[in-house]
């Protein structure tokens, strides 16, 4: 594994959404299969919503095509959510179409999975994210140890 990955603890919370009980339970497994063990479920975006403001998530892992309210207007919500706008999230689609990628990169997708996948192709796009996450991280403390700039 690599070392973005070494350092995440394996005990944040994530959050998989996605109408289909069978896929929920494939991301589980993924996850436990990269030992993550605290996996919490939702069935549409609407649900998702309500868990996430009332919950302490670290990462959500999405599906595109749900009722009641999509995948895509999920992560706006989220943006748009002072409390959760930098919470990684990772939409999974069964349809690679290009049109979708480039919304959800707009949208602030911190990475996006094309069904079918598996554990490590799972595990590749989480690497990315934790290692943008934990780049943004050494960059944000570098800029706070910067004495401020004089004019």
């Amino acid at each position: 594994m690599s070392s973005a990955l070494n350092s995440v603890d394996r005990k944040l919370k994530i959050l998989v959404v996605d109408d289909f009980a069978t896929m929920r339970r494939i991301v589980r497994t993924c996850l436990q299969q990269l030992g993550f063990t605290n996996v919490a479920e939702a069935e549409d975006g609407q649900i998702a919503l309500s868990k996430l403001t009332s919950g302490d998530f670290q990462l959500v892992i999405s599906d595109w095509n749900m009722p009641n309210m999509m995948g895509i207007d999920l992560l706006k919500a989220v943006r748009a959510n002072d409390k959760l706008r930098d919470l990684p999230f990772i939409m999974v689609t069964a349809e690679g179409l290009k049109e979708n990628v480039m919304e959800a990169i707009k949208s602030g997708v911190s990475n996006y999975v094309v069904k079918p996948f598996t554990a490590e192709g799972l595990q590749t796009k989480l690497e990315q994210v934790f290692k943008k996450q934990q780049q943004q991280a050494a960059a944000a403390a570098a800029q706070a140890q910067q004495p401020p700039a004089s004019t």
